[in-house]
């Protein structure tokens, strides 16, 4: 049997590490952060989703991305800049909604969270502003249509 998939998509639909890395490169560029980092991606089901926003966040449903800053000791000089996790079923289901690719969805996604870990937020109207700036410079990059138009 043959699987036909998008390019940087395995064969369950999940992003395959480069694209990943592409994505996490978009959004450190789109800051101009120029200094080595480091960050991890975890890409979980609707239960396990559903239980890190519960747990972290008091929210009892799976959503489709939680960022976990790196929380260093002072003094501490690290790379590190924390963790992402990606719930795959609401990523897909959200770009099947919009009516997107899931592979430009998953690096909206990605780019969104990695903006997160750097501090950026989307609270009052002028950071989100900024925010979905960043990410339409980040996404442009890649060569992916401005996800908000």
């Amino acid at each position: 049997m043959h699987l036909s998939r998008a390019p940087g998509l395995s064969a369950n639909g999940v992003p395959r590490g480069d694209s990943f890395r592409a994505w996490v490169g978009a959004a450190l560029a789109a800051v101009r952060r120029r200094r080595p980092s480091e960050l991890s991606i975890h890409v979980v089901d609707a239960a396990e989703g559903r239980e890190f926003n519960r747990h972290y966040r008091g929210r009892d449903y799976a959503t489709n991305v939680l960022s976990f800053p790196a929380e260093l000791p002072p003094g501490v000089r690290l790379p590190l800049l924390g963790d992402l996790i990606l719930c795959a079923p609401v990523v897909a289901r959200e770009a099947a909604e919009q009516g997107k690719p899931l592979r430009d969805h998953y690096a909206h996604m990605t780019v969104h969270g990695v903006l997160h870990l750097l501090g950026h937020d989307h609270l009052a109207d002028a950071e989100a502003e900024r925010m979905e700036a960043l990410e339409r410079r980040a996404l442009a990059r890649l060569g992916i249509a401005d996800p908000y138009a």
